[in-house]
């Protein structure tokens, strides 16, 4: 199964994946990859534009990698704001969409305690495509 883990920056994206992932199941995260691959100290959301090209590309390699193995192990890609191309290619590999989403004042609550003000705007930006649409409160699945 293929599970896609959308939500604002801050959102608990990546503990609704850990929460929920098994020890043999693959996880796409691009901060943890960012992580991995940067220096020791490195900080674990601010990344340089080189280690972000890198990143997205090993990303890209382990996408269409692990989508080979839908049929034997559970894949949690984390993708904060999937466009609608994106979304497609999810919907044809039979992903389950997941939603994180506590709302826009804990959202930014969280990034003005753990993120860089960059993030709000994404954040922002998130929450502005979604205006008139159901917010899920807490972490739900919902097929996509």
């Amino acid at each position: 199964m293929l599970y896609v883990v959308t939500g604002p920056p801050a959102a608990g994206k990546s503990s609704w994946t850990k929460a929920h992932a098994k020890a043999d199941d693959i996880v796409i995260d691009l901060d943890l990859m960012a992580l991995a691959m940067a220096g020791p100290g490195a900080d674990h959301h601010a990344h340089s534009e080189v280690l972000t090209k890198v990143v997205h590309r090993a990303r890209f390699a382990a996408l269409n990698e692990a989508y080979q193995h839908l049929d034997t192990t559970d894949v949690y890609v984390i993708h904060t704001q999937p466009s609608a191309k994106a979304l497609a290619k999810y919907k044809r590999l039979k992903a389950r969409i997941v939603t994180v989403d506590p709302g826009r004042d804990i959202v930014m609550q969280r990034i003005g305690a753990m993120r860089s003000p960059e993030m709000e705007r994404v954040a922002a930006r998130w929450h502005n495509a979604r205006r008139g649409q159901q917010r899920v409160g807490m972490p739900q699945a919902s097929r996509g």
